[in-house]
């Protein structure tokens, strides 16, 4: 493949984690892509466009300053103070820079509405830490110019090479249980999708909120029994059912207001197709 890079610089946090890697993979053959890791990792610290940075002792700015992106994507993960007071820092750049943040926000900041599924313009309102977190920055980013902001909200991320699905192949392996929550009706969606979606927002330079799921709810016990199927594992599975509640519950962010094109959308049957491939 030939390198087209495009104008920007793109700074990734979270280059070694599972999805800052995909996007990473899907970006770099066009744009000079740069990225923040914290794994001791040979690989990485061989390559000259990554940089090591520890949440908990390293400053940001110092990154910033050689890199000079014109695009932040914020896919980190630890603590989740020191998470806030770094986007604070972020914050400040970008609106200082004039240029754009992307980050990756999560189905829970909508986890305390359970009788409903949620759009890109209803109220936030979760009963979690992680939800509550991850409202915190959201509401610090949507107060930067609304040009250079999009958030991203994702629904459980499964695909071939995904934590959900390794785990599930290694209970199964292992003999012990997988839990799966009958009571749950969410929306899914890969990775692979994800670094589409977002290749497709830097070039059309798209801003505001996305909620990046598919079209169509699933309950999570029915889903999980179909990606065991789609997988074809030797053993039998074992399945350990979690109520946390008597009624169904809903934790889906569907697309309604920042649709994308047909091609960037999904649906869970196209994520159990890509298990078989």
């Amino acid at each position: 493949m030939i390198k087209r890079e495009g104008k920007h610089r793109i700074l990734i946090l979270g280059v070694s984690g599972f999805l800052g890697s995909s996007i990473y993979k899907e970006l770099y053959p066009y744009f000079k892509t740069f990225g923040t890791f914290n794994t001791s990792n040979n690989q990485l610290e061989k390559n000259h466009q990554f940089f090591h940075y520890n949440i908990e002792e390293d400053d940001i700015y110092e990154i910033l300053d050689i890199v000079k992106p014109t695009i932040i994507i914020s896919a980190l993960r630890g603590d989740f103070s020191k998470q806030v007071l770094m986007h604070q820092h972020i914050a400040e750049y970008v609106l200082l820079n004039n240029i754009k943040i992307i980050f990756i926000s999560s189905a829970n900041v909508f986890d305390a509405y359970i009788k409903y599924p949620s759009y890109e313009y209803d109220k936030t309102f979760s009963n979690s830490v992680y939800g509550h977190f991850k409202i915190k920055i959201e509401n610090m980013l949507l107060r930067l110019p609304k040009k250079q902001v999009a958030i991203l909200r994702l629904p459980m991320v499964f695909g071939a090479h995904s934590p959900r699905v390794h785990e599930i192949i290694n209970l199964t392996n292992e003999k012990e249980a997988i839990e799966v929550f009958p009571n749950l009706i969410m929306n899914v969606t890969t990775d692979s999708k994800i670094t589409q979606q977002v290749h497709y927002i830097i070039n059309r330079n798209k801003f505001g909120v996305f909620h990046l799921g598919s079209n169509d709810l699933v309950h999570h016990e029915d889903f999980i029994k179909e990606i065991v199927k789609s997988l074809e594992l030797k053993n039998q599975p074992i399945y350990k059912r979690v109520y946390t509640t008597n009624d169904d519950r809903y934790l889906a962010v569907l697309p309604k207001f920042n649709t994308l094109p047909k091609h960037l959308q999904i649906k869970s049957d196209d994520i159990l197709a890509d298990l078989k491939i």
